[in-house]
């Protein structure tokens, strides 16, 4: 909400004609949100009423000025009522204030110190448990006051003194209460212009009406003076500073996670600026400082009250300054009316506030995801111990779950059908954890026989070596033989060379795609075989296996010599998928000029009987550039006499009229790819006119067509006898056609 004094006056009369039309009207609505909310959540952590007045103006106020999400609305939330109701209990009101200035402190230190983003670090259905957990532990509470009695210290007396209570049911209470809830679950089926107004509030408001038109006397809220009055310092505590700084740090750690996943809820909801965390964190624990001093509660993100703001229509954070101004004009002004709002009726609005905590997505989600127990557990301990052992309980068993997830090797051994060999295959992470498992099935391999270890690892640690190599050594010695096929990114040659590290996913497919390079040593080609013997013929047999007695490619595939195109790569097929001819320049002779050209035709056409004929040519290709430079062609035999076949594609290509040549240029190709384009075209052509292919097209009707690898982006273009075009991603397409 800063205001730029050096700003143009057009920006500043645009900033607040924005402020006017768009966020003045959003704040008056999170208003009518916020002060009930804040009413209901004071009374249910046992505070004073007017603490959670100051706490709803102080988080409007000064996370409104120094807040970095420009959208969320903070003050006092229900994620913190049970934790605050503890610490009130444990230390007293004054003492509980001192520990919210503590808190707010200590997440000022956390957002200087940048590490806002670790908060989102905590496994999402732990922080879903713990809101859930929040929620039933105040249904619980309120169901309590609803029936006309108090609420208990803790969830399991709440949970046993219930029937004693529905048996001594206090019935204009309960009415009151019941009539709150109904208005609540009701009104998001509310038609018209009606549904504009907040519903706790309307519901509160029915309340306080009926409250007051029916017999009996419900027990009604008490402001003890004005909300100046109740503004008090807070008080040090005298004894006890470890329970005191453990009561801050769950304060502030609960504050800092619900805060920060707030923001980052909110700003999924818009498409404006995005949400500084540290910054946010500190401002934060500047309002949890003032709320403290001031007597209110603690502060936090509120996500009801801030996608209310972002519903409305809020452009940046003033509505969430004006939404506090608007609390602060309302308790000083009309303090006479909080008191006619009874306590039943707030505890509606608790008990539904409490059951929305309880999602049912997120149910599902940790079921879909098999984090249910971790949810489970979470909850009940949330409920029946405290906040911050649920939160601690549920963490450590994400983070076991977690590392049984992670570290977790399958290892089976077994014969190889139709083979007297043997194998044993290894896949996941392999540390010592897996060394009871590795060691029972290696021992099922009987001695002497041949043992095809396939590992798809991605760690190895020196443990897990040393019992897979120890095993091997021991085998070979009975007469068996050992072969391993490496399919993961940890080696066991790398395992003795320094400590253990994970091996990329990436750095697979650069051991398949990237240029095969390691020094000058030895011939690169036996190196390379060896390599594809150790890591991928084991892979590639069981398809080779199936071609063993023929080939069934799909397409002929006419491409450059050049050491750069690897058709299968680019076109993402393997083997037996491509019947492909290469020579320099992917060119097609007309008139039968060249042997090998003809009987590649007539094998794939009449006798593989492929559906595609495909040319495709590249970028910085040597035979274009040759023939642009003005290489000499002719029929004295060589390099010369070949490019000689393209000439009719410089021809072409130089009359300046082909569509090809203008569609590169326009998509700022360079002249040697505007003719290897062109050049691509032109053997199109001469393909259409070939016999053979003439008459595949007309008795099975082949498709003939064009493509372009441009190598330095690595995309491959359509190719057509009047242009280019991208080719597009047909699931992806489709992907799109199916979303509403």
């Amino acid at each position: 909400m800063s205001i730029d004094t050096d700003s143009p006056p057009g920006r500043f009369d645009g900033r607040l004609n924005s402020v006017l039309r768009h966020d003045l009207p959003a704040s008056i609505v999170v208003f009518l949100v916020a002060l009930p909310l804040s009413l209901g959540i004071a009374v249910a952590s046992g505070a004073p009423i007017a603490a959670g007045l100051i706490a709803a103006v102080v988080g409007g106020v000064v996370v409104g000025l120094l807040g970095g999400s420009p959208l969320q609305v903070s003050g006092p939330a229900a994620g913190l009522t049970v934790v605050v109701a503890e610490t009130i209990n444990q230390f007293g009101w004054k003492t509980a204030c001192f520990i919210t200035v503590a808190a707010g402190l200590l997440q000022i230190l956390f957002g200087l110190s940048r590490i806002a983003r670790a908060a989102l670090a905590i496994a999402p259905v732990v922080v879903h448990a713990m809101l859930a957990g929040i929620g039933i532990t105040i249904a619980l509470q309120q169901l309590h006051v609803l029936l006309g009695g108090a609420s208990h210290s803790s969830a399991y007396q709440n949970l046993i003194q219930l029937p004693g209570e529905l048996a001594n049911i206090h019935g204009d209470d309960f009415i009151v209460g019941v009539v709150v809830i109904a208005i609540m679950l009701s009104w998001k089926y509310v038609p018209g212009k009606l549904k504009m107004l907040p519903g706790p509030l309307v519901a509160v408001l029915v309340g306080t009406v009926l409250a007051l038109v029916l017999p009996g006397n419900p027990e009604r809220i008490v402001l003890s003076g004005s909300l100046f009055d109740a503004i008090g310092l807070p008080q040090i505590p005298s004894g006890g500073w470890g329970a005191v700084a453990l009561a801050a740090l769950t304060i502030a750690l609960i504050a800092s996670v619900e805060s920060l996943l707030s923001a980052v809820a909110v700003d999924k909801m818009h498409t404006g600026p995005r949400t500084n965390f540290d910054r946010e964190l500190v401002a934060q624990g500047a309002a949890n400082m003032t709320s403290g001093l001031l007597g209110g509660l603690p502060v936090t993100g509120v996500i009801v009250r801030s996608a209310t703001n972002v519903q409305a229509g809020a452009r940046t954070r003033a509505s969430a300054f004006l939404h506090g101004i608007w609390i602060l004009v309302f308790a000083v002004a009309l303090a006479s009316v909080v008191q006619q709002i009874p306590k039943s009726a707030l505890a509606g609005l608790l008990i539904v506030v409490g059951i929305q905590l309880v999602k049912l997505a997120h149910i599902r989600l940790a079921r879909r995801t098999g984090d249910l127990a971790v949810y489970a557990v979470t909850v009940v301990s949330v409920v029946f111990l405290n906040l911050l052992e649920g939160v601690l309980i549920g963490l450590l068993l994400a983070f076991a779950l977690l590392l049984w997830r992670v570290v977790r090797v399958v290892v089976s051994a077994g014969p190889v059908v139709g083979t007297d060999r043997w194998l044993v295959t290894i896949d996941g992470t392999c540390t010592f954890l897996a060394l009871p498992k590795l060691s029972s099935e290696l021992a099922k391999v009987p001695e002497g026989t041949g043992v095809l270890v396939e590992m798809s690892v991605d760690f190895l640690d020196h443990a897990a070596y040393e019992a897979i190599h120890d095993w091997a050594t021991q085998h070979e010695t009975t007469g068996g033989t050992v072969e391993y096929v490496e399919l993961g990114t940890a080696h066991m040659a790398a395992a003795l060379t320094g400590p253990p590290v994970r091996g990329r996913a990436r750095g697979l497919l650069d051991d398949v795609l990237r240029p095969w390079r390691d020094g000058n040593d030895g011939d690169p080609i036996t190196k390379g075989v060896a390599a594809y013997h150790r890591r991928n013929a084991h892979v590639v047999r069981p398809h080779m296996d199936e071609l063993r007695d023929g080939q069934n490619p799909h397409s002929l595939f006419i491409t450059c010599a050049d050491s750069r195109i690897v058709p299968n790569v680019i076109t993402n097929s393997g083997p037996g998928d491509l019947f492909t001819v290469r020579n320099v320049g992917n060119l097609v002779p007309s008139g039968g000029r060249d042997n090998s050209i003809e009987a590649a035709l007539a094998f794939a056409l009449d006798e593989l009987e492929v559906d595609n004929v495909v040319v495709c040519g590249h970028s910085s290709c040597g035979a274009m550039n040759a023939l642009v430079a003005g290489a000499p062609t002719g029929s004295g035999g060589g390099l010369g006499a070949w490019l000689a076949h393209g000439r009719p594609s410089l021809d072409r290509f130089r009359s300046g009229h082909h569509p090809v040549a203008a569609a590169a240029a326009a998509a700022g190709f360079g002249v040697v790819d505007q003719l290897s384009m062109v050049n691509v075209a032109v053997q199109l052509e001469v393909l259409r006119a070939h016999p053979v292919i003439r008459n595949a097209v007309l008795s099975r009707g082949i498709t003939v067509s064009g493509l372009f690898f441009d190598i330095g982006s690595a995309r491959v273009l359509e190719v057509t006898a009047d242009g280019i075009a991208e080719i597009a991603d047909a699931d992806l397409s489709a992907l799109a056609a199916a979303m509403p």
